[in-house]
């Protein structure tokens, strides 16, 4: 591969103001591409400034509209391919299909291998993500990925919030690493509320392992859209005693049902979240977002200089 001389910054439709956050971080100014339409839907995509040997960093999450801002990336990355890129890295704060990982039913897809494949094919040299729905994702990738976490950027404000001995809770058994690493960081207990999910958009929280009485509790996870997970995991803390509930989710994908669902359940203090996927607080105060600029900007950094990615797990622990 030809030597990357400069970083260039482009951004998607997706998020257009996380990718000018990331740029300032830089110290570099947003590149130029201009994504459009055509009448019949089709996207078109054309960088207007030469990225010939450049080091292009593409930004988009894949959130809603999830197929258009997926193949959009594609399509970016495709003419940054053909336009001499030196280096070629998507970077999806918010990387979608990632709940379909595996066979878990007859005859269904693994959508998130599939993306991964459009991903390589296309172009792309390397991937940056964000708290991945599940770690196996990484391995989907046959390219160099940079698995980072939200974790370090949302913990100095849980710590503010929580006081000095909260409980972190997993809102499932598949959420308890995370819990744990969370409760690496911020200290105090440990809890776990069993889910069962009875289709895409119901769940039925059942019983709670551990002891949550008087206490400030923190439910993490990953994504969110429909907050029935978290909505009746603090149903079941507050009725085992809990003295306030919060939540810490990396990505924020609120429908209507869920904000109403939301704003229906004064359980909740305040959801906690990250810009990785654009937010708009029309819940009163109930969400607080986190920018992840400066940690997608540092990795940025990182990856162009040649240096190490993995310290930036530990920052502001």
């Amino acid at each position: 591969m030809e030597e990357a001389k400069h970083i260039c910054v482009y951004s998607g439709s997706a998020h257009p103001k996380l990718s000018q956050d990331i740029a300032a971080y830089l110290g570099v100014p947003l590149g130029k591409v201009h994504p459009t339409k055509f009448p019949d839907g089709e996207i078109f995509v054309q960088f207007e400034e030469n990225v010939r040997r450049a080091d292009a960093f593409l930004i988009q999450p894949t959130c809603a509209p999830t197929n258009d801002n997926l193949m959009e990336l594609l399509i970016m990355i495709d003419a940054a391919k053909r336009a001499s890129a030196a280096r070629i890295t998507a970077v999806l704060p918010y990387f979608g299909y990632a709940r379909q990982d595996r066979k878990d039913k007859p005859r269904v897809p693994i959508t998130a291998k599939l993306v991964a494949n459009l991903l390589t094919v296309a172009g792309a040299n390397r991937i940056i993500a964000m708290d991945l729905h599940s770690q196996q994702i990484q391995g989907f990738f046959d390219i160099p990925m940079d698995h980072l976490y939200a974790r370090p950027v949302l913990a100095p404000y849980l710590k503010q919030v929580l006081g000095p001995d909260p409980v972190v809770v997993a809102p499932d058994s598949g959420s308890a690493k995370m819990a744990m690493s969370y409760g690496d960081v911020l200290g105090g207990g440990f809890a776990v509320v069993a889910k069962r999910r009875i289709n895409a958009t119901t769940v039925a929280s059942s019983h709670l392992v551990g002891d949550v009485r008087d206490k400030v509790c923190v439910i993490t996870d990953d994504l969110t859209s429909t907050a029935g997970t978290l909505c009746a995991a603090a149903r079941i803390l507050k009725e085992n005693g809990a003295a306030k509930v919060y939540c810490a989710v990396s990505h924020c994908l609120l429908n209507e049902a869920g904000k109403q669902k939301l704003l229906a359940t004064p359980e909740i203090e305040q959801i906690v979240t990250t810009d990785a996927v654009p937010q708009h607080d029309d819940l009163g105060g109930k969400i607080k977002v986190v920018s992840v600029a400066p940690i997608l900007g540092e990795a940025i950094r990182r990856i162009h200089d040649g240096k190490s990615v993995s310290s930036l797990f530990y920052i502001n622990h």
